[in-house]
C-alpha cells in the first residue's frame, strides 16, 4: 500500500525528518497582533519573540477549521491508498475533533490523536512514517500508533514564566515567587494534558543537568532508539549540559536536538527544552 503520513505542524519535526519520511505538515493558525499567520511558513519563533520584545501582545494560536482539513485529505486520499493524520493532543486543541469530522468524508482517511505535543507528537508520526514504510495495513498503524501513544514521556523545564503569565496560565503572585525564588518548573505531559511536575531552584543550566538526569533515572525501562533535545532557543552551555547528562544517563542510537516551533514558543517563550523519549 502507498501510505501518506501528516501531521499538524505542532510536531516540531526538521526539515530533514519531513523530507526524508515523504512527510506532510498542515500549518496551525499563528495570531500576531492582527495577522493570521501560518505557523513554520509565514511567522518563525523568533519572529514572536521579537514581536512580544516589542510590547506586543502573547501570539495565540488556534486549531485548522474542518475545511482547511479536508481541503487536505482531499488532494491526498486521490494519490494514495490510505492517508493517516497524527495530530496534537485533543486536550490542547480542537484539532483532533476538527480532523475526524473532516475525515468522515473519506473511505481511505485514519485520524490519531497523538496525545502530546511538539516532538512528543513527532515520535508517534515518525512511528507511523517507519511502519507505513514497512509496508503494514493502515488499520494496522492505526491501533499500533494507539497503543504506542501511552509510552512517550515528554516535559519540558522552563527557565521563565513570563509568556505563561501574560497568556493567563499562571497568576503574577506565581510567577514573581518563582522568579524571586530561581525556580524553575518542569512541565510534564500526563494523559494527554499538561501539568506541573518537580520545581527545580538555581542557575538553569544546572537546573537542565538535574532535570534530565530525573527524566532518565531508569534506563532500563526506555527505548533507546532515540531521544529528542527540544528547545525554544537557549543558550549553547544549557545545551550542552542536556546533551552531556543524557550521553551519561543512557546510550540511545540517536540525539536528535530540534528548535521547537511556534506553538510551544507562543505559550511558553524563550529557555524551554524539554528530553522527549519512548518508555518500554
Amino acid at each position: 500500500m502507498a501510505i501518506k503520513i501528516t501531521a499538524d505542524s505542532t510536531c516540531d519535526l526538521s526539515a530533514e525528518q519531513l523530507r526524508q519520511h515523504n512527510i506532510d505538515l498542515f500549518p496551525m493558525s499563528i495570531t500576531m497582533g492582527s495577522q493570521c499567520l501560518r505557523d513554520g511558513i509565514d511567522v518563525t519563533p523568533d519572529d514572536i519573540y521579537s514581536h512580544v520584545d516589542a510590547g506586543g501582545d502573547i501570539c495565540t494560536t488556534s486549531a485548522l477549521n474542518i475545511a482547511d482539513y479536508t481541503d487536505r485529505f482531499s488532494a491526498f486520499s486521490k494519490d494514495y491508498d490510505a492517508v493517516i493524520h497524527i495530530n496534537i493532543s485533543a486536550e490542547f486543541s480542537s484539532c483532533y475533533q476538527n480532523a475526524v469530522l473532516a475525515a468522515q468524508e473519506f473511505d481511505n482517511v485514519y485520524v490519531v490523536d497523538s496525545r502530546n505535543l511538539s516532538t512528543g507528537h513527532g515520535h508517534v508520526v515518525l512511528r507511523a512514517a517507519e511502519l507505513a514504510e514497512s509496508g503494514m495495513a493502515a488499520e494496522d498503524i492505526v491501533k499500533e500508533l494507539n497503543a504506542f501513544t501511552h509510552k512517550v514521556d515528554a516535559s519540558f523545564i522552563l527557565s521563565r514564566l513570563d509568556y505563561m503569565k501574560k497568556g493567563g496560565r499562571c497568576s503574577s503572585v506565581v510567577a514573581l515567587g518563582a522568579n524571586l525564588l530561581h525556580l524553575r518548573p518542569c512541565i510534564e505531559v500526563v494523559g494527554g494534558s499538561m501539568q506541573v511536575g518537580r520545581k527545580y531552584r538555581g542557575a538553569y543550566d544546572k537546573c537542565v543537568d538535574q532535570y534530565v538526569r530525573d527524566r532518565l533515572a531508569h534506563p532500563e525501562n526506555l527505548d533507546l532508539s532515540r531521544i529528542f533535545i527540544t528547545h525554544s532557543g537557549v543558550s549553547d552551555s544549557a545545551l550542552e549540559a542536556a546533551r552531556r547528562a543524557v550521553e551519561d544517563c543512557a546510550h540511545f542510537q540517536e540525539i536528535l536536538v530540534t528548535r521547537a516551533g511556534c506553538t510551544v514558543s507562543s505559550h511558553c517563550g524563550p529557555g524551554t527544552l524539554g528530553v522527549l523519549f519512548i518508555r518500554k
